[in-house]
């Protein structure tokens, strides 16, 4: 009986050796099989850092335009502003210009038309100055109110000109690039018989 459980025991262990030769086997064909797929993934992992590296590339350079994008923002903001104020000085030497030659004391100075003349140069050159920095006249003459360059004053009827027509310019307007810089205020032509209707349509509302 002792010879048998040694026996037993023998076998046993000679199995127990073979299966784990089997099982060593069994691995080395598992990590031959897994091999391609290691390559593979290693070949997908260099394409996701590729794509993120684009991304990241991409993601730079919005943020560069974005950043362009203010900075030109900035710059335009201020300039409008600086532009807006400088507008006073145009106007103020407009008005002392017009006082000037309106002035009944002044008019019989020998020196009134040389002096005019002088404010008429620097008036030019300002306007010169503007225009350099896509400062710009909005002209009026001839035109139709438009609400988006002009600013209503006032309604004056006129049966020669057509409803919205603009009849006078009281102060010029300026366009800053294609930035409305400040509306001409204007006055408009309206009709006598528009007026009659308002009144009829006003009695109807009643």
């Amino acid at each position: 009986m002792s010879s048998n459980l040694e026996l037993t025991y023998y076998i046993a262990i000679i199995m127990s050796e073979d299966n784990q030769k089997k099982q060593d086997s069994s691995e080395e064909n598992v990590e031959k099989s897994q091999s391609p797929k290691e390559e593979k993934s290693l070949e997908e992992k260099l394409k996701e850092s590729d794509d993120k590296l684009l991304r990241s590339l991409a993601e730079i350079e919005n943020q560069r335009r974005r950043f362009e994008k203010e900075i030109k923002d900035a710059f335009e903001f201020g300039s409008f502003n600086f532009a807006k104020e400088s507008l006073a000085i145009l106007d103020n030497l407009q008005r002392a210009k017009l006082a000037i030659k309106n002035d009944e004391n002044l008019k019989t100075n020998k020196d009134l038309d040389k002096f005019l003349e002088n404010i008429t140069i620097i008036e030019k050159d300002l306007i010169s100055i503007f225009e350099k920095n896509r400062i710009k006249k909005i002209d009026t003459k001839n035109k139709k109110f438009d609400p988006n360059l002009h600013q209503a004053m006032s309604e004056i009827e006129d049966e020669s000109k057509d409803t919205g027509s603009i009849l006078q310019e009281i102060q010029s307007g300026y366009m800053l690039g294609e930035r409305l810089l400040r509306p001409a205020l204007v006055s408009v032509a309206k009709k006598k018989t528009a007026k009659k209707e308002e009144k009829n349509q006003k009695k109807e509302d009643k």
